[in-house]
């Protein structure tokens, strides 16, 4: 709950030359080696293996330090949360190293506390809203969807059906109806919960809650599972704006790994019986994109994610002072995605965490928003579900300008001309502005629930706390009406329904002009084991900061995580990327074995 104080280090991040080795964070190893060991587990920090866990929460808190005061939300033992970080970082405001040494917290923690364990049940497994990034004084944040009746009313509770992880524990879980829920004079009792919820969400300025589900609802042994405010029948979550955006579950990746690790062409089945939840965005928000929405159906993987990351970065850019929520459905797998690229695409134009070196944000982004958030890479690993390794691997994606927020912040500050703008004047605006067998995701069938009371029935305990932050306290003091009005696009019905295979792989366009004119390692028509060559070109900041931190990633999974757990294939798949990378960059001769 102290302010923190690091010790200051070096600004800006080294450009690495061709031939070298990229720079490796010290103990990155050590995290990707536990990482794929086991599941991080708040409860089980203890022994050797505690001993690890608690240098990996040391060097995040060390690292989030250089660049902002925050306060600690104590999540000891896991008491408020089993998969979330025993030191849960709440970031203030950024600050130089004086600034730190004055240090003034802006929250009452012990009140942000109780809010925080008053909220958490309505939220599946516990995973309540979270910051975890700042941007513009805004919080950035990620939680699990809502929690359904099943979870709330489970004859055995909440701890017993989410602590072991496994799908027979459902099993035993007592299936009660609405009517149930009324004799026992329980009706109240989602008011109460998803009330604090939105306490919460209000405390930190959070106004857009983007939902990843491809379902309403999830349900599991025709049990309700999940719901999400998009479906709250008692409309509880009118007054934020609300974004269905779905992204496939972590299943979908098993078919990226099958693909030799080829994104391009592939493209999620919207047909399958459980998928009921379409694209749904307020039409406010589409119209400086210029994307075609109503295609969405139609991207392949590549596509899908980058126009959600500009979504999603168009969002928190604008000019208004809200924050941002992201979740999925437990919020440990497309969560951690997005939540990743939105950090490394925000770092790369060195809008946040603009003293942390490409080697310390992908141990910071690895660390805090995969590991210590409880994604379950062993699980993933062992069915081929790779969506870890997709998140890094996909910088390459994200490295041209039409990403960068700055380009945004300048169209809007400086007048128009006709060149495009130099590396020289993205750098001086920079400085200028700175500032599976546990998954729910499942394929179910969908049943619906009704609500248990009717719009304007709710209502709940008072909670006094003012939105936190000097920048957000006037985010809401402004009146909500209602949602506003969203385009919503019924799903097209795909001319085939099977997914495209390898033999159309050759013919797929690319899926952007970022993807085309600036993938390294993935090149349609040529080999995806092919290292890259240096370019005469010269790169800009962002994508030089990218492509370092990519191939820091897979320098270090190489040597840990992938040799070991790709399954082999045709092709060599994973193995002889990362076998080619690693001596393309010069940590392995070409007559060595393998690793």
């Amino acid at each position: 709950m102290a302010g923190a104080r690091a010790a200051a280090a070096a600004s800006g991040g080294p450009s690495a030359s061709s031939g070298n080795p990229p720079p490796q964070e010290p103990g990155l190893g050590e995290l990707l080696e536990e990482f794929s060991r086991t599941q991080y587990r708040a409860k089980d920090c203890s022994g050797t293996g505690g001993s690890k866990v608690e240098r990996i929460e040391k060097r995040c808190l060390e690292l989030f330090g250089r660049d902002y005061c925050y306060s600690v939300i104590q999540n000891v033992n896991g008491d408020i949360c089993g998969h979330y970080p025993q030191h849960i970082v709440f970031l203030e405001y950024e600050s130089s190293e004086k600034e730190k040494d004055t240090f003034q917290s802006t929250v009452q923690v012990s009140k942000l506390q109780d809010l925080v364990n008053r909220s958490k049940t309505a939220r599946c497994r516990g995973r309540f809203v979270c910051p975890v990034i700042l941007f513009k004084g805004k919080h950035i944040c990620r939680s699990a969807t809502l929690a359904g009746w099943g979870e709330l009313y489970g004859r055995t509770g909440y701890n017993y059906i989410f602590s072991g992880g496994a799908d027979d524990a459902w099993a035993d879980s007592e299936d009660i109806t609405e009517e149930d829920c009324a004799l026992r004079s329980d009706t109240h009792l989602f008011d109460k919960v998803r009330g604090y919820d939105i306490k919460l969400l209000r405390y930190l300025s959070v106004k857009y809650i983007c939902d990843l589900m491809v379902e309403n609802k999830k349900v599991k042994f025709g049990m309700n599972v999940t719901s999400s405010e998009k479906v709250d029948k008692a409309q509880r979550y009118a007054d934020f704006t609300l974004l269905s955006i779905p992204y496939p579950g972590c299943e979908f990746f098993k078919e990226y790994k099958d693909r030799d690790y080829m994104a391009e062409g592939l493209i999620f089945n919207w047909k399958q019986d459980y998928v009921d939840a379409p694209l749904s965005i307020p039409d406010f928000l589409t119209c400086s994109l210029n994307i075609d929405w109503s295609q969405y159906q139609s991207w392949d993987l590549v596509q899908q994610t980058q126009n959600y990351l500009k979504l999603l970065l168009s969002i928190i850019n604008s000019d208004d002072d809200s924050g941002l929520l992201v979740h999925c459905i437990s919020g440990w797998d497309r969560t951690p995605l997005f939540i990743s690229l939105l950090r490394l695409s925000l770092w790369a134009d060195g809008l946040i965490h603009t003293s942390l070196k490409p080697a310390e944000i992908l141990y910071l982004t690895v660390a805090y928003d995969w590991f210590l958030f409880g994604h379950m890479l062993v699980d993933r690993l062992s069915k081929g579900e790779e969506i870890f390794f997709f998140c890094f691997n996909f910088l390459k994606h994200i490295i041209s300008e039409e990403f960068s927020a700055l380009k945004t912040q300048r169209r809007k500050s400086l007048p128009a001309r006709d060149a495009g703008f130099t590396l020289e004047d993205i750098c001086m605006l920079r400085r200028k502005d700175r500032g599976s067998t546990t998954s729910l995701g499942s394929d179910f069938s969908l049943v619906m629930e009704s609500s248990p009371g009717a719009a304007g029935s709710f209502t709940y305990e008072a909670v006094e706390l003012l939105p936190a932050g000097a920048q957000t306290q006037a985010a809401w003091r402004k009146s909500h009406s209602s949602s506003p009005q969203s385009v919503l696009w019924n799903r097209p019905q795909p001319s085939e329904d099977r997914l495209p295979s390898h033999q159309g792989l050759g013919e797929a366009k690319s899926s952007s002009s970022s993807s085309s004119n600036h993938s390294d390692f993935f090149r349609m028509g040529s080999s995806p084991l092919e290292v890259p060559k240096p370019r005469l070109a010269a790169l800009s900041e962002r994508e030089t900061r990218l492509q370092e931190v990519r191939s820091a990633f897979l320098a270090a999974y190489s040597s840990t995580v992938g040799l070991r757990a790709a399954a082999p294939s045709p092709s060599g798949a994973i193995g002889g990327l990362l076998e080619q990378f690693v001596r393309g960059v010069g940590l392995r001769g070409p007559s060595s074995s393998t690793l």
